[in-house]
């Protein structure tokens, strides 16, 4: 069998987890990056957890996806992130997002959703069934300047 994987360009990376439909645009600005989660030995016999930039990924990688937004108004804002067909959403840092199943059609919490199965069957809608995320960004955190939005990915 061969070994599937994907090879990241300068700032491809980021590209990943680039915001693409921003409400308030003209206030907010982004910077996006994606990290390989990684356990490697440690001293004692233990296991450390490290992130590396990824510029290559395969099947089975863990990823996180960081968004760091910089606002200059205190207004609210939605910032929408659609997921590559390469990667299975895991969860977010928070758990304040919510996803979409069909393309960004509609929204919702993940167990509130459902989705038609293989056998025709209507389901639950499951982590790897998620196509889009989105956050609703109030003014009031807005209005702190900065923040950092966090979710998890395995490749596919």
């Amino acid at each position: 069998m061969l070994a599937r994987s994907i090879i990241l360009g300068a700032g491809t990376g980021a590209a990943l987890c680039a915001p693409f439909a921003v409400q308030a645009a003209d206030t907010v600005h982004f910077a996006s990056d994606v990290f390989v989660e990684k356990f490697v030995s440690a001293p004692g016999g233990g296991k450390s957890r490290i992130l590396a930039r990824a510029d290559r990924l395969n099947p089975g990688d863990q990823v996180i996806f960081i968004v760091n937004w910089t606002a200059r108004r205190g207004k609210d804002f939605v910032v929408t992130n659609p997921l590559p067909r390469a990667v299975a959403f895991q969860r977010s840092a928070d758990g304040t997002e919510e996803v979409s199943v069909d393309g960004g059609h509609s929204w919702g919490r993940l167990e509130d959703l459902r989705v038609a199965g293989r056998d025709g069957f209507i389901r639950a809608a499951a982590p790897e069934d998620v196509t889009h995320l989105r956050w609703r960004v109030p003014g009031s955190l807005a209005l702190r300047g900065s923040g950092q939005i966090t979710y998890r990915g395995i490749i596919r």
